[in-house]
Order: C-alpha cells, then sequence, then structure tokens
C-alpha cells in the first residue's frame, strides 16, 4: 500500500508544477502496475483542505469539486470513503469548516450519537 502526503495529492490536484507532478503521478502510477492501494487517509485530506484554501486561496465550491473528482478515480482510496463523502455533502451547504464536517461523519462512522 501507498499513503500519500498531501504534497503529493496537492500536485494532483491542481498540477501546478510540471515536474512535481510527473513525478507525484509516476509514483502513483507506478502503485496502480504493482497492485497496491493508492490510499488518502484523513489527515492528508484534511491539510490538503488547508493547503488548498490558505495557500492558493480556492473557494470551498472549488476544493469541493476537486475532492469529489478524487474520491471518483479509480486509482485512489480513502480512509473512511463514506465519512470524507458525508462530510463533502454536509460541507457544501455549512457555515462549518471542512474540518469541522469531516470528524462529525467520521463519529458518525464510528458509532458515536453526537461530537461535542
Amino acid at each position: 500500500m501507498l499513503g500519500l502526503d498531501t504534497n503529493v495529492l496537492v500536485r494532483l490536484l491542481i498540477e501546478d508544477d510540471a515536474a512535481q507532478t510527473r513525478r507525484a503521478r509516476k509514483l502513483v502510477d507506478t502503485a496502480i502496475a504493482e497492485e497496491e492501494t493508492v490510499l488518502v487517509s484523513l489527515p492528508v485530506l484534511l491539510e490538503t483542505e488547508w493547503v488548498l484554501r490558505s495557500r492558493y486561496e480556492m473557494p470551498p465550491e472549488t476544493i469541493l469539486g476537486l475532492f469529489r473528482a478524487a474520491l471518483e478515480a479509480r486509482e485512489l482510496a480513502f480512509e473512511d470513503e463514506a465519512a470524507v463523502e458525508e462530510a463533502l455533502f454536509n460541507w457544501q451547504d455549512s457555515q462549518s469548516g471542512f474540518s469541522d464536517c469531516l470528524i462529525v461523519a467520521h463519529n458518525r462512522q464510528l458509532g458515536c450519537r453526537l461530537t461535542a
């Protein structure tokens, strides 16, 4: 299994640096060729949202689109994918941040009746 780091995921999502994007793509393609799972963990997803929002000044709608496209990509697996999908759904109409939406969704998947 290959666990992606935030820097690699950002390169794959926004392709802002051709050389780094090629390296990231090659890393993922090699893992897939070796039949490895390519994992996006929850901390990486949270940090990626923060980087896209703060460093690249992307609005939530743009980040939502990028994350949804990544979820649909067959080569990527997400830790607690059901919680990620729920968090994205809730975030689109929420005044809360993505991290809050993901924490609530992840806790619900773990069986919590409430997040306080």
